[in-house]
């Protein structure tokens, strides 16, 4: 069982035949029961969809996963329906920061810091009913109206980001963003960097798994705030969770 698995991708150039193409590495990061990291796995695929995550869920599920808490993604296409069928008492929860990065690319450097500001009543709203007040509040003002794909972005991905409202904030803290995988990737990019292109998934995931075993065995400390989000997993969760501690 983990509280909270964090998914993502890693875009490699991989030859494909006689192509080389821009790949997704997708990587699931694990927080366990205790609070400490652990990579479940890593995948290669050009497209993302249902039956691609499916098969993901399914690798996981037969590997000896029984249950996922929370799922922290960024919008993946076809995520949801596959990890309903899977593990369907799973909550799934948009990355905040993914979001507001998201927004940003729709404006100008210089209007980044206006419009910031002005989304921060959203996701730091108390409440779900607090948050969507929020949001219409920013889609009727000065940027709302100036920027309309911002407040068209948020409310896509609405379902999966008003989980994030019922948490407490020791939780919140936590999965607010995918900064964990992030820092993973970052890693991960300065060893690929200098290499060109991969000659084949199989050389790209040799690669991959050497770096992240070298990576985790750095791992040994879980959040500071685990254990003031462990007692609210126990309380939101009770057995799902307190079986495992």
């Amino acid at each position: 069982m983990y509280p909270i698995i964090y998914f993502d991708a890693l875009r490699l150039k991989i030859r494909d035949e006689s192509a080389v193409r821009n790949k997704a590495v997708y990587l699931a990061l694990g927080i366990d029961a205790t609070g400490r990291k652990e990579v479940l796995g890593l995948w290669i695929e050009q497209t993302e969809g249902a039956k691609f995550w499916l098969k993901v869920f399914n690798d996981l599920k037969n590997r000896g996963v029984t249950d996922v808490l929370i799922a922290v993604v960024d919008g993946l296409k076809g995520f949801p329906e596959a990890i309903e069928a899977t593990f369907p008492r799973t909550q799934i929860q948009t990355c905040i920061v993914h979001l507001i990065r998201n927004s940003l690319s729709y404006v100008a450097w210089k209007d980044r810091k206006a419009i910031v500001a002005e989304l921060k009543p959203i996701y730091q709203a108390a409440n779900a009913e607090a948050a969507e007040a929020a949001l219409t509040a920013f889609e009727q003002g000065f940027w709302g109206a100036k920027c309309p794909p911002i407040a068209q972005a948020w409310r896509r991905q609405w379902t999966q980001v008003t989980p994030f409202f019922a948490y407490p904030p020791e939780v919140r803290r936590i999965i607010y963003t995918t900064n964990a995988i992030e820092s993973l990737h970052m890693q991960l990019r300065k060893i690929v960097k200098n290499r060109g292109h991969f000659p084949s998934d199989e050389a790209a995931t040799k690669l991959l798994y050497l770096a992240l075993r070298n990576i985790s065995k750095k791992w040994d400390m879980p959040p500071r705030t685990w254990k003031e989000a462990a007692n609210q997993f126990a309380i939101m969760f009770g057995q799902r969770f307190t079986q495992q501690v």
